[in-house]
């Protein structure tokens, strides 16, 4: 009798298992209707209110915004071509903002809560391909990706982004003029880091502590199916202070 009920205290005592999502934004200063999908992704990232959900967000600043009166200094051509692959997988006549995607399968506008809420939650219960990601030394960190052996995938990318942990921004143009915006998690670059398959993972280190990956910003690591854009699973690491 004891055992078990040692046994049962020990399960409950342990947290429930978190499956990641990736949550990306494409957003822009230079548009009014940003701040409100700003603040969502901000929510998602610090109260993590969906169960069984490991929310990893990216906010990813367009640059098609900037030639409107506000240039964006999170932004990128970068991202607009990321968010235009998107537009085409998803059947769209084209891009737009606030949108929000979830693990590349689901789209919608990014300040709708319920929508992210209801997306976050059915991504938490496909199934993962394992990512890891530990220090190595000082200066880098290793990923190391599961083969795709228990997904219906054949091949997947895997890409690491470098994303800044926060920042504000006093905007003095624009449609936001005269407000100031809060970013969370702001994407600087998206990098193809491998390839993998239904047979063969991945194990590669990345530098970390430099102008890319500075002390204090994030290491996002996702793979995402080379045929239709499903994210198949993502990890996160902080780079220490």
């Amino acid at each position: 009798m004891f055992i078990v009920i040692a046994a049962a205290a020990l399960c409950a005592a342990q947290p429930p298992v978190r499956e990641p999502v990736l949550v990306e934004l494409f957003t822009s200063e230079g548009c009014s209707s940003c701040p409100p999908a700003d603040l969502l992704l901000e929510r998602l990232d610090r109260e993590q209110p969906v169960p069984d959900a490991q929310v990893i967000v990216l906010s990813e600043h367009v640059d098609y915004w900037n030639r409107l009166g506000w240039a964006d200094p999170y932004s990128s051509r970068e991202f607009s071509e990321r968010q235009e692959m998107y537009a085409r997988r998803f059947g769209l006549s084209g891009p737009y903002t606030p949108q929000m995607v979830v693990d590349g399968s689901t789209e919608f506008v990014g300040s709708d809560a319920l929508a992210a809420t209801n997306a976050i939650g059915s991504a938490a219960r496909q199934s993962k391909v394992k990512i890891e990601i530990q220090p190595a030394r000082a200066d880098a960190v290793t990923v190391e990706v599961s083969p795709l052996a228990e997904l219906k995938s054949r091949k997947a990318f895997v890409y690491i982004a470098h994303a800044a942990e926060s920042a504000s921004s006093d905007v003095l143009r624009g449609e936001n003029k005269g407000r100031k915006l809060h970013h969370v998690s702001i994407a600087a670059d998206i990098r193809k880091a491998g390839v993998v398959t239904d047979r063969e993972g991945l194990k590669t280190d990345i530098p970390v502590r430099n102008t890319a990956a500075p002390p204090g910003s994030r290491l996002i690591a996702f793979v995402q199916d080379a045929s239709n854009g499903r994210v198949l699973g993502a990890a996160m690491f902080s780079i220490p202070r």
